[in-house]
């Protein structure tokens, strides 16, 4: 750990004046422990963000996403700081379980450990610092003793510093130096350049940074790139070929392990090259020979039954993320998951749960032969032993390699076979609350390396927020729906010498409820119908349409005329005070006198089918909306209404839609009248409806109600 890089992050370039104190720190913390790598954050003045200060051991480019990191991110030093205590880090299987997002970027073999900078009533920072997997190892406690007193040492600097108002800046992430000076400078001596020349293969030489620093003329030939134009740069930027993020994912992970990687790729036309990568502390050495044994297998796709998992892309992630904005419903997110993650990691069935009232509920599946076996698993109680309620309550994923393993763990699926042989319970946790659990179910048995299994872990919670949305989308499209239906009539009530028939279409925008509204209000005398349509699309025009559709049934029940129905209703409106305005049609219906006495408030036209098949718009006088003028009157007109005549009352959501003419929407509802006028009623209704009832998009509510006259 010595020297200085010559490549910073920006922040880094504002080197604090005196001696380096957040380095030598860092470095003694590292050298008493053997750390591979680390790092140093101090807290911004809102104690907000621990911005990185300094860096050893690697290039900062590893650690960009977290340059920054808010404190109550889910990140090991942002819990250092914020709970004030030492975290550690067993591995890149621990590190999937409890750092899924960091997991991700960093799907290597390491451990970590990350301390507070702190004293007793300040937070100033904190400190990260990680050992290669084939090294680490739980802390000792003369390490845990070294690492905690230095960061309190450090912390009391600090504090000093900030009384006698000198600033702590970042400063130079300490790195080896680049060698230079060429083959001699980097091999030492003379015959030892020629010691490599000699050499069958080819040999390159990395910095920290992965930028070349040697290359033997036998690397160079097989490339097919000069050595002049490989020096000082990354391998995989000056091989047109090497530039794939895949191969730089090997030197990230031979750096981050400390273990030698390796990987095959085909020079154009067709030559298939190894390279060998041997990491140390100061960088790496490459090793690069011809792969005739890959050569000679050609370019086989791996055979169709291979059952072998495959690890979900950037591209599949941003897919998912994606496709999961647009889903809508929770049979939409199981939908979604059954077709972008399930084939992604090969496999083979998935069932999404749910938790209500204490149990787990199945909210979907796809893949399962037989659906009886996923009746087994529908109202489990959250305390049973079983695989899902664990995962559900604890927040933890488990991964199962084979039935024999899950068998083990919990008895209990013995008695639920699902015909199966690897399984991943992934929690679902949204705002931070678990809203359900999937589960991915395999053919073969299956492992799960770290890799996989930190990226399925962060994919559970783009699927949990997912499923939060769908799950309140479809609790509130229950609700909404629920009170429509009792806002409107259940059915409608046998009128002497009158046939009914309804429908009711929700617009398919906003909340699927409306303030249209029908009704038929039998009586003593002559009946009564109405239709109606309050503005709005909310649960306040709903509401208002269910006072509106009580009221005219009271007025009618104490025997109100028409015109004053219409009256009373609007006065009651205005006397509301709702800012809402109500068109409104009402009908007294008199079949035994073949009358029919209607009040209008700037509603729609009725449609009339006289019983010779003629049909015609009831231009009718009336009134202003409802809600406007309390002193307005609606005059009445009275209708033939000859038995077999049908009466077509509707709101404007039937005839209105954007470009199209209004004129010749209500001509093709005439014309429908006029073939279909002798159907059943019921039918008369479907097929009035047929052409709204099937457009993908509604932009406002359907009422329709059918008066047929007949003989008394």
């Amino acid at each position: 750990m010595v020297g200085v890089s010559d490549e910073q992050a920006p922040a880094a370039r504002r080197v604090s004046a005196g001696a380096p104190l957040l380095s030598l720190a860092l470095a003694t913390m590292m050298d008493g422990v053997n750390a591979h790598s680390g790092g140093m954050y101090l807290m911004d003045a809102d104690e907000s963000v621990l911005e990185m200060a300094v860096m050893a051991g690697m290039p900062r480019a590893f650690s960009a996403p977290w340059e920054r990191v808010g404190i109550g991110a889910p990140v090991p030093v942002a819990d250092a700081a914020r709970e004030r205590r030492l975290v550690w880090v067993d591995g890149d299987d621990d590190m999937s379980r409890r750092y899924p997002r960091v997991a991700v970027v960093l799907p290597y073999p390491f451990a970590l450990a990350a301390l507070p900078v702190a004293t007793e009533t300040k937070v100033y920072g904190a400190v990260f610092l990680t050992w290669p997997g084939s090294q680490h190892h739980e802390l000792n406690d003369r390490e845990r003793e070294h690492l905690t007193a230095a960061c309190e040492r450090l912390a009391v600097r600090l504090e000093r510093a900030a009384a006698e108002s000198r600033p702590v800046l970042p400063e130079p992430d300490l790195l080896v130096a680049p060698p230079t000076g060429g083959v001699a400078g980097t091999l030492g001596t003379v015959e030892a350049a020629r010691m490599v020349a000699r050499l069958p293969y080819g040999l390159v030489s990395l910095d920290l940074h992965g930028r070349i620093t040697f290359a033997s003329a036998a690397a160079s030939e097989l490339i097919g790139v000069p050595t002049g134009r490989l020096l000082g740069t990354q391998l995989w930027a000056a091989v047109p070929w090497l530039n794939d993020p895949v191969y730089e994912d090997r030197y990230r992970a031979a750096l981050m392990s400390q273990q030698s990687t390796s990987f095959v790729a085909v020079r154009p036309p067709g030559d298939w090259l190894s390279f060998r990568l041997y990491p140390s502390t100061t960088g790496l050495s490459v090793r690069i020979s011809r792969a005739r044994a890959v050569s000679e297998m050609g370019r086989k796709a791996p055979p169709s039954g291979d059952g072998s998992s495959r690890l979900v892309t950037i591209s599949h992630v941003l897919s998912l993320a994606g496709a999961l904005t647009e889903a809508v419903t929770v049979q939409d997110v199981v939908q979604l998951v059954a077709e972008e993650v399930a084939p992604a990691v090969g496999s083979r069935a998935l069932m999404v749960l749910g938790s209500r009232a204490g149990r787990l509920h199945v909210l979907g599946h796809r893949g399962y032969p037989d659906p009886h076996i996923v009746e087994r698993f529908d109202g489990i109680p959250l305390s049973a032993p079983t695989p899902g309620a664990h995962a559900l309550n604890s927040g933890v994923p488990a991964f199962f390699e084979s039935q024999t393993e899950l068998e083990r763990l919990y008895p209990i699926r013995h008695a639920a076979p699902d015909g199966y042989a690897a399984w991943a319970y992934l929690p679902l946790i949204a705002s931070g609350r678990p809203v359900g659990t999937c589960v991915l179910a395999y053919a073969e048995p299956q492992a799960f390396p770290a890799d996989e299994r930190a990226v399925l872990t962060s994919l559970s919670g783009l699927i949990a927020l997912a499923l939060e949305r769908a799950l309140l989308y479809d609790a509130k499209h229950q609700l909404a729906h629920g009170l429509q239906a009792a806002l409107l009539p259940p059915s409608l009530p046998p009128l002497s010498g009158i046939e009914t028939a309804a429908r009711y279409l929700p617009g398919t925008r906003g909340m699927d409820i409306g303030g249209d509204f029908y009704d038929v209000v039998p009586g003593d005398g002559p009946a009564a119908a109405v239709i109606g349509d309050v503005q709005g699309h909310n649960v306040t025009a709903a509401g208002l349409m269910g006072q509106i559709r009580t009221a005219v049934r009271a007025y009618t029940t104490v025997g109100q005329a028409p015109a004053e129905v219409m009256r009373s209703t609007n006065r009651l409106l205005i006397d509301l005070g709702a800012d809402l305005f109500a068109s409104c049609l009402y009908l007294r219906l008199d079949p035994g006198r073949g009358r029919a006495v209607m009040a209008r408030a700037g509603h729609p036209p009725p449609l009339l089918r006289r019983p010779d098949g003629r049909v015609r718009v009831l231009d009718l006088a009336g009134g202003p909306l409802l809600g406007i003028d309390g002193s307005a009157t609606y005059p009445t007109t009275e209708v033939d209404l000859a038995p077999g005549s049908v009466l077509v009352l509707y709101t404007d959501g039937l005839v209105e839609s954007p470009g199209v003419d209004i004129e010749e929407a209500l001509a093709q509802l005439g014309q429908r009248l006029a073939e279909a006028g002798e159907r059943p009623l019921d039918e008369l209704a479907d097929v009035l409806v047929g052409a709204g009832g099937r457009a993908p998009e509604r932009v406002d509510d359907v009422a329709l109600l059918l008066l047929r006259a007949r003989e008394v």
